[in-house]
């Protein structure tokens, strides 16, 4: 599925695989965010942190009436207020949605998958 806009040169179309690509670099800006997890660990048989390439696995994009809804699964890192840190996410999300592809980002539910406890 993907989401498609029209302008006044035509239409533009953008994939789910972009939409993901941006949450999930969005995501892992956020102090506290050690990285992104996959959202089928078992059925992929990943219990690490995706790479960048990897982004998509980690979001779940649906198609709503006047926007979008994303899934974003996170890893967090110990000693955090994981409260805070999504909170962070969800606001980060939205605000890169809106002003990089200028998609409307209805909700973004924020799953934490595990916590890490980062090497000093």
């Amino acid at each position: 599925m993907a989401v498609k806009m029209k302008t006044q040169n035509g239409m533009i179309e953008m994939t789910n695989e972009v939409i993901a690509t941006v949450v999930g670099g969005a995501a892992t800006d956020v102090f506290g965010i050690v990285g992104m997890a996959s959202k089928k660990q078992i059925k992929d048989n990943i219990n690490e942190i995706l790479r960048k390439e990897n982004y998509a696995k980690g979001v779940v994009v649906r198609q709503e009436d006047n926007g979008i809804a994303v899934d974003v699964y996170t890893i967090v890192s110990y000693g955090t207020k994981i409260s805070e840190v999504s909170r962070n996410v969800q606001e980060k999300v939205k605000y890169n949605l809106e002003t990089m592809l200028g998609v409307t980002a209805n909700s973004v539910n924020v799953f934490v998958q595990g916590v890490r406890v980062l090497p000093e």
